[in-house]
């Protein structure tokens, strides 16, 4: 008897519907067949245990199994279930009616028990627009895929649970989610607030500017001086998720399998922090099956990449491109995908190597040229892709034993919020470019034009302070955020000597 069950790959951020044949005939063999890899050719073992521990039996026949198309390699242990349920329905062993309507997927444990899968949401999305009618996974991802609304999810335990319901015995719990009120549950729980922070007011503004404005960020300042702890709050001060920014994040967490066990939906901007010693591929993404990488998962938040100068060179080059396209393209011989890489990039570095370069109390033991050296660690053109350069400096005593309660995360994102509200409107006819940040030279013309005041002080800043020609471009668009700030539709003398302030390493000798 031939019978069709259903499953899934995931490629990228997209599902591909997998049929997955069974058929039973004369014979005693087992045939696996469709570009299985080994963890779904070992299933067979798996199989044979859950069965006997539920009270069903491999039927004693020749047992062909193929999953289609044959042309696309399969990966991993959750066909499980999805073969399971076919080879009880082709031995007759339970009713075939309606199996076909359904997705199956999970990992089989030796006890019958279902475990986890990976692209729990990316596959229920392709589920309803392919128009199946439900979706058998474990319990513990039900709630992710149960975001779909066109879709009947049931979570199960047990491959018993999915036994019974073919055989109209019993029907698990159907997992429904009011997706508006779990998203605003979520997304405003925040446990660290702007308000830890001691001092450092100077720096919160410039982190102010640049959640308003998307702007890349780089702190430089001694060891102790607040970096990280600034950094970890910018998520803090972000414009709330969109749903439809949780959706694009979520999926990409879902098949990287970061989404926590009963957890719908990632309603808070991620924050990714990996540490110096990982690898090129680890932080663009890719691997056999390609995976998105570091860069993927802190999509629509914050990647910080704390003492930016011992990255390897090779790891901190690769971000160049994603930097302006917002995206990576993981090739490979049999395919090709893209996930999604738009992110704030906020980096942290000492000075130089013993980290007093600049201290206005200790002395700087570096001989001479190793400041320089130590800077040219971070290349020009991803130098060039950070718009704000900001020195930390360490806080004062009086700073920190002060009683005074600074201004709190809400405050300064409600700000935020307003500034990126104009830019929204701004942009509402260019596709892709959201915030200042993402200006292409076209616009920045017709955008930031400057009065012959601004031009002239613009001017001096080039000549006198030494700034490079190609800070040029980035101080039009921080001096925009902060008149978007200021709620100013023309750029002022006071909004671009601020910018200046923010490109410090452009300076000729700011390193000796």
């Amino acid at each position: 008897m031939l019978i069709k069950t259903f499953g899934s790959a995931v490629y990228g951020i997209n599902a591909t519907t997998i049929t997955v044949e069974v058929n039973c005939d004369v014979g005693t063999r087992f045939y696996l067949v469709g570009l299985p890899d080994n963890a779904i050719k070992e299933s067979q073992q798996r199989l044979l245990a859950a069965f006997k521990n539920v009270g069903y039996k491999m039927p004693g026949k020749k047992i062909v199994v193929n999953m289609a198309p044959a042309d696309i390699r399969k990966e991993g242990s959750a066909y499980d279930l999805t073969i399971a349920m076919g080879i009880l329905a082709a031995s007759e062993q339970i009713p075939a009616d309606g199996i076909g309507d359904y997705i199956i997927m999970g990992e089989l444990s030796l006890d019958g028990n279902v475990l986890p899968i990976k692209g729990a949401l990316n596959i229920a999305i392709q589920s309803a627009r392919e128009g199946f009618k439900g979706f058998f996974l474990p319990k513990e991802n039900a709630r992710e895929a149960a975001i779909v609304e066109k879709l009947e999810v049931y979570g199960v335990e047990n491959i018993v649970e999915v036994i019974n319901f073919f055989k109209k015995e019993s029907t698990p719990e159907r997992v429904c989610i009011n997706i508006l009120e779990e998203f605003e549950r979520v997304q405003n729980h925040m446990e660290i607030d702007f308000s830890d922070v001691k001092g450092q007011e100077n720096i919160k503004r410039a982190l102010e500017i640049a959640a308003a404005g998307g702007h890349n960020v780089i702190l430089i300042g001694p060891p102790g001086s607040g970096k990280t702890m600034l950094a970890k709050r910018l998520p803090t001060i972000l414009p709330p998720l969109t749903i439809e920014e949780a959706l694009e994040t979520t999926k990409i967490h879902s098949v990287a399998g970061k989404v926590g066990r009963n957890t719908s939906l990632v309603s808070i901007r991620p924050f990714r922090s990996p540490h110096h010693t990982i690898s090129d591929v680890a932080l663009v993404g890719g691997g056999g099956n390609p995976q998105p990488g570091e860069i993927s998962l802190a999509h629509n938040g914050v990647l910080f990449l704390d003492e930016l100068p011992e990255f390897k060179r090779t790891v901190l080059e690769v971000m160049r491109q994603p930097l302006e396209e917002r995206k990576v393209t993981i090739s490979r011989a049999r395919m090709s995908v893209e996930f999604p890489a738009s992110f704030m990039l906020v980096s942290s570095m000492n000075p130089c190597p013993c980290g007093f370069y600049n201290h206005p109390e200790k002395d700087c033991v570096c001989g001479p040229g190793i400041v320089q050296k130590y800077l040219n660690k971070i290349s020009g053109p991803l130098l060039d892709r950070i718009d704000i350069h900001v020195e930390v400096t360490p806080v004062p005593f009086g700073e920190l034993s002060n009683d005074r309660i600074s201004e709190k995360s809400e405050v300064v994102r409600e700000r935020v919020v307003q500034a990126r509200l104009i830019q929204a409107q701004r942009f509402v006819e260019s596709e892709g470019v959201y915030c200042n940040s993402q200006m292409s030279a076209k616009q920045l013309r017709n955008i930031c034009k400057l009065t012959p005041e601004c031009n002239q002080l613009l001017k001096v800043a080039v000549e006198r302070i030494g700034l490079s020609a190609r800070a040029y471009d980035r101080i039009l668009k921080v001096a925009r955020t902060i008149a978007d700030l200021g709620k100013c539709d023309a750029i002022l003398a006071e909004h671009l000597a601020e910018a200046i302030q923010y490109r410090n390493l452009d300076r000729d000798g700011w390193a000796g």
